[in-house]
C-alpha cells in the first residue's frame, strides 16, 4: 500500500495563482486511500478517553462517522444554520470575506461529556475554533481535534494552541 499523501492530488494555482489545493476528493474516491485515511485518523486516538465523535458538515460526516462507527462512540453532527430540525445552539464567526454560521442540536452535548472533533482539513482554525465554542458552551470538554490535513502556513495549529490537535498529512505551506 502507498503512503497516504500520495492518494491526494495537489492542484497548482487553484483556487487562486499561488495556492497549491489539495483534493481530499482523490482520497475518498479511492477505496485503499478511504481506508487508510479512516485507519490513520483513528490511530491517533488510541488510548484516549472520550464519549463522543463531533464533525462538521461535510467533511467531518465522512471521517467522523466510521471513527465513530469503529468505536463505538455517538456521532453529532455540526451543519450550517437552518438545516437542524430540533432545538439548536448556533454560532456566528469570521471567514476570510463574511462571516457563517453553524450550530448543532441543543441537546447533543451533554455537560462533562468529553468530545473529539474530526474534520478532513485545518487551514486557519475558524471553523474548529466556532465548533469547540459550541461544545463548550453546552459543557463538553474538547479531548482532542484531528484532521486527515493540515496547511501549517494558515497557522491554525496556533490559534487552537490550547488543544491536543494532530493531523496525519502536514503541508507547510497554504
Amino acid at each position: 500500500m502507498k503512503p497516504i499523501e500520495e492518494y491526494v492530488v495537489s492542484i497548482p494555482d487553484f483556487p487562486e495563482q499561488g495556492v497549491i489545493f489539495r483534493d481530499v476528493t482523490s482520497v475518498l474516491q479511492d477505496a485503499e486511500g478511504l481506508h487508510l485515511a479512516i485507519d490513520l485518523m483513528q490511530e491517533k486516538l488510541e488510548g484516549l478517553d472520550f464519549d463522543v465523535v463531533v464533525g462538521p458538515e461535510s467533511r467531518g460526516f465522512i471521517f467522523g462517522v466510521p471513527i465513530a462507527y469503529n468505536l463505538r462512540k455517538p456521532f453529532v453532527p455540526v451543519r450550517k444554520k437552518g438545516k437542524l430540525p430540533r432545538e439548536t445552539v448556533s454560532i456566528e464567526y469570521e471567514l476570510e470575506y463574511g462571516t457563517a454560521s453553524i450550530e448543532m442540536h441543543r441537546d447533543s452535548i451533554k455537560p462533562g461529556q468529553r468530545v473529539v472533533i474530526v474534520d478532513d482539513l485545518i487551514a486557519t482554525g475558524g471553523t474548529t475554533e466556532a465548533i469547540i465554542k459550541l461544545v463548550e458552551g453546552m459543557g463538553g470538554e474538547v479531548s482532542k481535534v484531528i484532521f486527515l490535513m493540515e496547511l501549517a502556513g494558515l497557522k491554525g495549529r496556533q490559534r487552537l494552541k490550547d488543544y491536543d490537535l494532530d493531523s496525519v498529512i502536514t503541508y507547510p505551506g497554504n
